[in-house]
């Protein structure tokens, strides 16, 4: 086996490691599990890609976004490494020949989403597959403490233990000293194994310099003007917060003569794909985006990254500059914004709160299927139960893993409720492959699965029947096992749905009212814990010492330097947010016409829950949530009316009035 310094070499051409990068790996490859901390573009990834070709099975990444997969396989592909992603764009006969090179050992690097560890099938077929290092990406995901918290990624360490997998590596470009405890903690990796290279950037200036929110567009068109050569702009990220904002500003700057794309979830996959190749390739230099663009753009030459309004968070503020000047050469981070979006910021925080009819109508439904089913197991579909409870998805999985780790409910396994299938020969051809017990069990199979026209509807209940009165074993497992089988001969095309969770009851005598009074508290600690953390931000750029040194040590680097001097504090420019113009008072506003027709609709609606003064207020403020959704409450004319206005004093307000439907 090679040294590791002889495969950086010969295998990516790269003459020494670069810093941080040589105990991670050494670590790795000695066996042990190990965290890498290091910004954004310093080069995290190759803290798995080298240690892979010395390991001797799989090396399993979760990553959080497709965007991230496909610039990572790009590069691995181009130094000759066998590696490939499974994932929903993709069609079955791609699938099946990823998971073919993963079963043989062809591949030696597969890349997933957290998602796709819940898929029975995937399961399934990973279980069977030796495993020598787990990678998580984007690891301060894991961490409640963690500025983007995602509940799945709470579970990887159980699915550590359930697949067998010895060693762990998590990389991370934001996670202050808080949130690298905490993972590290979840994965049992020691502290000497934790290496964090700093956040000090000397090829970053940054320049907080707020405009008002109507001299913004000109500044910011000033401000590219002078930076222009040869009428052509280097390449550039605009951020925004909201969709319509990007289109509109995209505009502006095309007007101008500042070529410029808007780019936003609200757009298909297939134009958000060609604007980003068309930025990575030169051909448009301007981007204005949400923080839908970013992650997974490995574009080293990029000279310029503005916030047009206020970033998300400190953490979302270095993740978003941090893509400015990969390749070492001085690059500007400008931001101008002022606190007008402050209000739309606090909103998306108070729309994940589920308020306590909602926890307390899941408690209901878990109590209930635990009493009615002899196993105590309770089954849910996320999106029925987030309709039912108006919840929403994600603040939804968040309370279920509390649930969790508060010892109410323990996961079992997920499942599609639903399987059909269309045979490409009559069925006597695929029964006739297969001998003795094993083309009684095919039967079995067909047996169970009506057919209508072409399609055929496994029925898994009668399908256990079926195997009892036989003698077979039909056990879930083995079926899908068998399907997969058949998929991958070609002898038939498979479809599957409705994505059920089985979780285990284990504690189905708790105190519901004091559950969920203690699940709301944490709900409400959780909210205002974001809404600090964004004055925490806001007192960052306002403040009048070293900003570089002050998000360093955020992030608990003790390294950088006290006076950087490519900083607008640095060079004396103290930055005051402007206030957006103070607003009518809310006691001007006409209650009744905004909320009319709303709660007219809610009226015949009663069934869904209690009209309270928070379901008003997202309303109001435009904050959607499943029942409004449903209700296709954004058609109505006082949706969003009070967006501008803080939601706390919106929610106030509509409990003074005592409305109701």
């Amino acid at each position: 086996m090679p040294t590791i310094d002889k495969t950086l070499q010969d295998v990516f051409g790269y003459p020494t490691f670069r810093h941080g990068q040589r105990p991670v790996i050494e670590a790795i490859v000695a066996g042990r599990s190990a965290a890498a901390i290091f910004p954004t573009g310093a080069g995290k990834s190759m803290c798995y890609q080298l240690p892979a070709l010395h390991l001797p099975h799989l090396t399993l990444v979760i990553s959080p976004l497709l965007a991230l997969m496909q610039d990572q396989l790009a590069f691995l592909d181009r130094h000759g490494i066998a590696a490939a992603s499974l994932d929903s764009s993709q069609s079955r006969e791609t699938a099946s020949q990823v998971m073919e090179g993963v079963a043989s050992g062809d591949i030696r690097i597969l890349m997933v989403s957290v998602e796709r560890l819940k898929n029975e099938r995937f399961r399934a077929f990973i279980q069977r597959v030796p495993i020598s290092l787990l990678v998580v990406d984007e690891a301060h995901c894991i961490s409640e403490w963690g500025h983007n918290f995602r509940p799945d990624y709470l579970k990887l360490p159980a699915t550590r233990d359930e697949l067998g997998i010895p060693q762990v590596l998590l990389l991370t470009a934001t996670a202050t000293p808080k949130v690298v405890a905490d993972m590290c903690q979840r994965f049992a990796i020691d502290q000497r194994d934790v290496t964090a290279t700093g956040f000090y950037r000397d090829n970053l200036d940054l320049d907080i310099a707020p405009v008002a929110a109507d001299h913004r567009p000109r500044k910011l068109v000033h401000w590219l003007r002078e930076r222009q050569q040869d009428e052509s702009l280097a390449p550039t990220i605009i951020y925004v917060t909201l969709q319509q904002t990007a289109e509109r500003l995209a505009a502006y700057l095309a007007k101008a003569g500042l070529p410029a794309a808007a780019y936003h979830a609200g757009l298909s996959s297939d134009t958000r794909d060609t604007l980003q190749q068309a930025f990575m390739a030169g051909e448009t230099p301007c981007i204005v985006a949400t923080i839908a663009f970013g992650m997974g753009i490995d574009k080293a030459d990029i000279r310029h990254v503005i916030h047009f309004d206020l970033p998300k968070s400190i953490e979302n503020y270095c993740q978003e500059i941090g893509r400015a000047g990969r390749d070492g050469k001085a690059s500007e981070c400008l931001m101008l914004a002022g606190r007008d979006h402050l209000n739309v910021l606090e909103n998306f925080v108070y729309g994940d709160t589920p308020e306590r009819h909602g926890i307390a109508q899941v408690l209901d439904e878990l109590r209930e299927s635990a009493a009615q089913d002899a196993r105590q197991e309770w089954e849910l579909v996320l999106t029925r139960l987030s309709q039912h409870c108006d919840i929403r998805p994600l603040p939804l999985k968040t309370l279920l893993v509390q649930l969790e780790l508060n010892g109410i409910i323990a996961p079992r396994y997920s499942y599609f409720a639903d399987y059909r299938f269309r045979l490409h020969d009559p069925a006597e051809t695929l029964v006739a492959r297969f001998n003795g017990e094993r083309q009684a069990f095919v039967q079995a199979i067909l047996d169970a699965s009506p057919r209508a026209r072409t399609w055929q509807t496994l029925d898994f209940e009668s399908l256990a029947r079926i195997g009892q009165e036989r003698g077979l074993d039909t056990s879930r497992g083995r079926v899908i096992t068998a399907l997969d089988y058949f998929v991958d001969k070609g002898w038939m095309t498979l479809e599957s749905k409705q994505m059920t969770e089985v979780y285990r009851v284990t504690q189905p005598d708790f105190d519901g009212k004091r559950l969920t009074e203690t699940l709301h508290d944490y709900f409400r600690g959780k909210e205002t814990a974001e809404v600090e953390r964004l004055a925490a931000m806001l007192a960052l750029f306002e403040a009048d010492t070293c900003l570089t040194h002050r998000l360093a040590e955020w992030f608990g680097d003790t390294q950088a330097p006290t006076r950087c001097g490519h900083c607008s504090a640095c060079r004396g420019q103290v930055a005051t947010l402007p206030s957006p113009p103070e607003l009518p008072p809310l006691s001007t506003q006409p209650i009744a016409d905004l909320l009319g027709e709303l709660l007219a609709r809610l009226a015949g609606d009663a069934s869904a829950g209690p009209v309270t003064p928070d379901l008003l207020a997202r309303f109001l403020c435009g904050i959607a949530t499943p029942r409004l959704t449903r209700l296709k409450a954004r058609q109505l004319a006082g949706f969003a009316s009070l967006a501008h206005y803080p939601y706390a004093e919106v929610r106030d307000w509509a409990a003074q009035h005592g409305l109701s439907a």
